[in-house]
């Protein structure tokens, strides 16, 4: 109760312009969630930035979460993970050549630099954002996983939402992430109206698949046997899928 109470107040500062919101010209989407990880920011920040590319100038800007640096730093080819972070240092590696990548904890002196260093850069993509008020954005995107839908979870510590259902009315659009590949009408309906009880957003559904296995240090192929190494959150989609094509000898 105290929890929710303490964000309750926050919003309803920021909701009542006690605490302001900062407003850029560029065109700033976040992507974020309510739950506490784990539903997908990282592949949703990927995807969009394979979508918005082909005609805009983009520009990625994360936290950085426990990076052993601070302030703002734009990536370059010298950039390690240990300064960067894991997920903006995977981000910048795939996409080094077709987006910019940054990370600054006060996101509303980060995009000024960014500007500043890339002035034509027409959209600035905001990752684990839905929480950060400071900035106001163009489009808010909220995600929340299939398996554990905001509307079916609880406010922290009961369950893993940092804020309660309510503020998900702050979205313009809702992703159902991680979602088996077929969907019947009857659940497809049924989540269109639980959503709905919440807020007016966009409702989609997104799928997960996996690329080929790569093999790290030559060109041999991917043998039978696998041990599995995972750093994410939520493990069950993807053990499913290797266990499904490979002898998964350990997780």
């Amino acid at each position: 109760m105290l929890y929710s109470l303490a964000m309750k107040l926050r919003n309803f500062m920021y909701d009542n312009n006690v605490r302001k919101s900062v407003r850029f010209e560029t065109n700033v989407i976040s992507v974020g969630n309510l739950e506490a990880g784990g539903t997908g920011k990282t592949p949703m920040i990927e995807y969009l930035i394979e979508l918005l590319t082909e005609k805009n100038k983009v520009a990625v800007l994360s936290r950085g979460y426990r990076r052993k640096s601070k302030g703002f730093i734009l990536a370059d080819k010298d950039i390690s993970v240990d300064r960067f972070g894991d997920e903006p240092f995977q981000i910048y590696s795939k996409f080094g050549d077709k987006a910019v990548v940054a990370v600054g904890e006060s996101r509303e002196t980060a995009i000024p630099f960014i500007l500043a260093e890339k002035p034509d850069t027409e959209v600035i993509l905001l990752d684990d954002a839905f929480q950060y008020r400071t900035v106001e954005k163009s489009l808010n995107i909220l995600l929340t996983r299939y398996e554990r839908p905001f509307f079916k979870d609880l406010i922290l510590p009961s369950g893993r939402l940092r804020e309660s259902r309510n503020e998900s009315s702050r979205a313009d659009i809702v992703i159902l992430t991680k979602c088996p590949g077929q969907l019947s009408a009857n659940l497809v309906e049924e989540y269109h109206s639980e959503v709905k009880k919440y807020t007016d957003a966009k409702l989609f559904f997104a799928t997960t698949t996996y690329g080929n296995p790569i093999w790290i240090s030559g060109p041999e192929k991917l043998k039978a046997k696998v041990v599995l190494v995972t750093g994410i959150a939520h493990t069950a989609q993807l053990v499913e899928y290797v266990a499904a094509n490979f002898e998964l000898v350990k997780h």
